[in-house]
């Protein structure tokens, strides 16, 4: 039968959600479960930038009906991105290795192996609710296809155990005509799940390709808007390098590749990640959500199985 395709977006608390989607007077420790009324799955963001504590992981947990899902995003030491030391917890900042501009530097398999533990164990709230969906490692475009970077990987989807583990690279090397076949076949292998992704129509090395895979039962696709002029923005928020609203007929584009994938998966997840606001006839609109139910209604109009919040579900406790 194929899977049950779930919609939702990449984050719950970006500004242009807070600003433009949340009805006015909605505090911020209640819009998680006013999210999960409208959409069933996310993607956690947060933790790329910290590693996340167990007390607030609980509260994810109690603030969302049963069945929803939360995907979440490995912190940055985990994926080899610039981290600076105060982004550490505390106590591991004197035993990091640091370079000029106090960022962690080339740390030991050890120091990782152990910010890969307290990430894992303060996701167990999640787990043990059954809420807790896969852990996205995005890697930076200084990640290519070369035999360390393979070792890493396997080095990575072992310190995981049994997660589901999602990987997306940012340099198309990975995908291209060259390595393609090569770096499915190792995630086939090793147990890793494809990230099909959405990205600007250009030729940087920096732009991931599309390719429509799987690698596991699990179909996950990030949808990160076309906006080329400002993908390689330096120093801007998250919010301006990710700035696009798709159109209907972009969304449509998307209805073949989906119905394929999904009827060879057991689960499939889409995730927006453009995460500004645009202005839609007299209003401002938050994009993710936006185009978030715009291919969920595309998707139900052309008869694929959808997923839909249970009307009247309530948070678990809390």
């Amino acid at each position: 039968m194929g899977a049950v395709i779930r919609v939702g977006t990449c984050s719950w608390a970006d500004e242009a959600l807070s600003k433009y989607w949340y009805p006015k007077g909605v505090p911020p420790g209640e819009r998680l479960r006013y999210y999960a009324e409208h959409f069933d799955t996310v993607e956690v963001d947060s933790t790329y930038y910290r590693l996340p504590d167990v007390g607030m992981v609980e509260r994810w947990a109690e603030r969302t009906p049963d069945g929803f899902v939360m995907h979440v995003k490995a912190f940055g030491v985990m994926t080899r991105h610039p981290v600076k030391v105060e982004q550490l917890p505390p106590d591991l900042r004197d035993a990091a290795p640091k370079d000029e501009r106090g960022r962690v530097d080339r740390p030991p398999r050890e120091f990782r192996a152990e910010v890969f533990r307290r990430f894992l164990e303060a996701l167990e709230p999640l787990r043990t609710a059954g809420k807790l969906g896969g852990l996205l490692f995005q890697f930076p475009p200084y990640v290519v296809p070369k035999e360390a970077s393979f070792g890493y990987l396997a080095w990575a989807r072992e310190q995981v155990g049994g997660d589901e583990m999602l990987v997306e690279f940012r340099h198309r090397s990975w995908l291209d005509e060259e390595h393609r076949e090569e770096t499915l076949r190792f995630l086939e292998e090793h147990r890793m799940s494809h990230v099909v992704v959405d990205a600007p129509r250009s030729e940087g090395k920096n732009v991931p390709l599309t390719v429509f895979a799987l690698t596991t039962p699990i179909l996950y696709v990030r949808l990160h808007g076309r906006n080329a002029e400002t993908w390689n923005s330096r120093g801007g928020s998250a919010a301006e390098r990710f700035d696009y609203l798709y159109s209907e007929d972009e969304l449509a584009e998307w209805v073949g590749p989906l119905k394929d994938l999904s009827e060879q998966a057991e689960e499939a997840y889409v995730l927006f990640n453009n995460n500004n606001r645009s202005r839609v006839g007299s209003r401002e609109v938050a994009q993710a959500p936006t185009n978030a139910e715009m291919l969920r209604d595309l998707l139900a109009k052309k008869g694929l199985p959808i997923s839909l919040p249970k009307q009247g579900a309530r948070a678990t406790s809390g």
